[in-house]
């Protein structure tokens, strides 16, 4: 993509945000690679150093040992880092500084949007968030910061310390149902939206990936911005395959300049 035509789309899509109502925005996994984080697939990703059916919730509930393997995994800290914000979602973050961001609809489990400033109210995390663990039986939620602290020396996967049942990472395992609840909220933010707007996502996790769908359906402009091609880029209104951060940040800057003129 040349950068004139780069330029005219990002212009479209500030447009597209300065004349909304309803804005979405739903995020995928290329919006975390670029805090470091690698996603689960590509090469270095977390399935090219752990089996799948290790994060199958039938094999956590009916093996220990898998458990264990989980529970070692989380004390590595591969998945909670202390990755930082980068420019994509500082961006989102703004976005809804401004009054334009009606919510965010997320396949990560990060906990980086609210670390850039959204408001966890306006966040539906369809996969779950890997700061909390939830017990199985009790239902009690603890940050896992607080359940690492206080197992710190064993590699023993914990109990619940309210009725012994077995913890597990508050994100969604290969055979579980997302969420009912924020599922449920976020399809009908998604169907009433004007303007839904794609980042770092390669829409090929379902149901997730409805999102964008129920929205174009809906009526809604639907802009996808994304490295490589999508299955939904052909009934997108506007394609940008380029860095997310990159692109946000433009669109961003584009916007306060409208808004601005508007005033």
């Amino acid at each position: 993509m040349s950068e004139q035509d780069m330029k005219e789309r990002i212009g479209r899509v500030a447009n597209m945000i300065a004349a909304a109502k309803q804005i979405v925005v739903f995020t995928g996994a290329g919006v975390s690679t670029e805090s470091g984080i690698p996603d689960f697939r590509s090469p270095g990703g977390l399935w090219t150093r752990f089996d799948p059916e290790d994060f199958t919730i039938d094999k956590f509930l009916a093996n220990p040992e898998t458990r264990h393997k989980q529970w070692r995994f989380l004390l590595s800290g591969d998945l909670i880092k202390d990755a930082d914000p980068n420019a994509a979602h500082r961006a989102i973050a703004e976005l809804e500084a401004l009054g334009r961001l009606d919510c965010i609809i997320t396949q990560n489990i990060d906990y980086l949007h609210q670390k850039a400033g959204n408001n966890p109210d306006r966040i539906y995390e369809l996969h779950g968030n890997m700061k909390w663990i939830r017990c199985l039986d009790c239902g009690n939620r603890s940050p896992l910061e607080e359940i690492l602290r206080e197992n710190r020396t064993s590699e023993e996967m914990p109990a619940c310390g309210r009725c012994g049942g077995i913890l597990k990472p508050d994100v969604i395992f290969f055979g579980e149902a997302l969420p009912e609840k924020t599922l449920q909220e976020a399809t009908r933010r998604a169907n009433h939206c004007d303007l839904l707007i794609v980042v770092g996502s390669s829409l090929v996790v379902y149901p997730a990936a409805y999102m964008p769908l129920y929205a174009k359906q809906s009526g809604a402009k639907l802009v996808i911005v994304n490295l490589t091609p999508t299955p939904s880029d052909r009934i997108a209104d506007v394609v940008i395959h380029a860095s997310a951060g990159e692109v946000m940040g433009r669109i961003l800057a584009e916007v306060k300049q409208r808004l601005s003129g508007c005033v």
